[in-house]
């Protein structure tokens, strides 16, 4: 569980409290089903890594796009809806060489235009011969990006990195060296999933 998410069901289920002693007990129910909510949103579950030289998915969600850039980049685009866990995991193992931060707006994140026009964070993790860069893009309703690491940190694949609050996107982009596994529609999970292969 995100400690974040602890305080947010603290403070809804004081203002529940007050609600119920001052007006009339059930005036507190909304604000119970928001304190259950929150610890729903902000769960964090452990994940089995799998092995091996394979890329996996930064976020649970759905993808809604596979998009070639260019012929040495194509975007994996993965939405997470209110339901999803939203901790955001490191798709490689490697270090982290640049965190650039980009302010925007905030669209609704199932749109092709947030890639460019949202809030956003681009994370590039080089290891093993390879860089993959995975951009945390702020939506519709969320409205805050979190960033556990920074430059020349080491991580592992799977490792958490942060998180964005209340419905986002994560684009990962990868290079010619990796085979893709996945087609818009599927289902992934954070460290679970594998988005691609190396070939």
């Amino acid at each position: 569980m995100v400690i974040t998410g602890i305080y947010y069901a603290l403070g809804l289920i004081a203002g529940g409290l007050a609600a119920g002693y001052f007006l009339k007990p059930a005036w507190g129910i909304p604000f119970y089903l928001l304190a259950a909510f929150c610890l729903n949103f902000f769960r964090d579950p452990d994940r089995a890594i799998p092995g091996g030289r394979v890329a996996v998915s930064p976020a649970d969600g759905k993808i809604v796009s596979v998009k070639e850039m260019s012929p040495n980049q194509t975007r994996v685009s993965i939405f997470m809806n209110v339901f999803d866990v939203h901790v955001n995991r490191s798709p490689i193992a490697g270090v982290i060489k640049e965190i650039r931060y980009k302010p925007g707006k905030f669209m609704n994140a199932a749109y092709d235009d947030a890639a460019t026009e949202n809030e956003q964070n681009v994370l590039t993790v080089e290891g093993d011969g390879t860089q993959v860069i995975f951009t945390q893009i702020a939506g519709l309703i969320a409205r805050r990006i979190i960033c556990y690491k920074q430059v020349g940190d080491t991580v592992k694949a799977g490792d958490r990195i942060g998180l964005i609050k209340f419905g986002s996107r994560v684009d990962v982009f990868f290079g010619p060296e990796w085979n893709l596994k996945v087609q818009p529609g599927e289902r992934v999970s954070a460290g679970l999933s594998i988005l691609a292969q190396r070939k």
